[in-house]
């Protein structure tokens, strides 16, 4: 299986995708550098990435601080000890908030090592994290790409992805996520840098940022 690293991790993969699929050669060319943003795997980053979603960056940042000036480091410990109602303070939803106390009491519990799906299958370690309420395909992609480096994922879900790859290949419309996922197959073994690469044709084409915040 192959695991992302370093920003070599990245070469390696892309110059693969491009031997593997020649469409992507002027994609690369116009994307420029393809991210590697890469997070320690954990509770913390798996939080974080939970976080994050469909709010701002200034939001998920204002939350966060919050989060950590009550918790200090963001552990699953710290975050299963809470009282019933700290999630209020920290801005969380509701929906948030019960997701990442499942999470916490999770691996609290020995039911889930955030860690030990570094090593695992991309299949298996998917269907680990989607085990637990609240958590999605993409929020589980996302873990495994930033956090626990796997190197074959690719979150057809992602409306960004979706539409540089429409972009990228003159699709009429928005591919959905069945289509992109017969697309991303051909990218396999480095499906997860294919990702990066059109996360970053995203932001060229359109200049905004969609790289999912980790």
């Amino acid at each position: 299986m192959q695991i992302i690293r370093d920003d070599g991790d990245i070469e390696r993969g892309l110059a693969a995708l491009l031997e593997l699929d020649p469409r992507l050669r002027p994609v690369a060319a116009e994307a420029g550098a393809v991210p590697l943003r890469l997070r320690e795997p954990g509770f913390e980053g798996l939080a974080h990435i939970i976080v994050s979603q469909v709010v701002s960056r200034a939001s998920a940042d204002a939350i966060w601080g919050r989060m950590t000036a009550r918790l200090g480091s963001v552990t699953a410990d710290g975050y299963a000890g809470l009282e019933p109602d700290a999630w209020r303070a920290f801005g969380l939803s509701r929906i948030k908030h019960d997701t990442l106390a499942r999470v916490a009491d999770a691996v609290v519990g020995g039911g889930l090592d955030l860690h030990a799906l570094c090593d695992e299958s991309p299949e298996k370690a998917l269907s680990e994290l989607m085990a637990i309420k609240g958590i999605g395909p993409w929020t589980a992609g996302v873990y495994l790409m930033f956090c626990a480096g796997h190197a074959d994922v690719f979150p057809v879900g992602d409306v960004a992805l979706q539409a540089a790859v429409g972009m990228a290949f003159g699709y009429e419309e928005r591919p959905p996520a069945k289509a992109l996922a017969r697309e991303a197959a051909v990218w396999a073994p480095w499906r997860s840098v294919a990702a990066r690469l059109f996360w970053a044709y995203y932001a060229a084409k359109t200049r905004r940022d969609a790289l999912p915040i980790v």
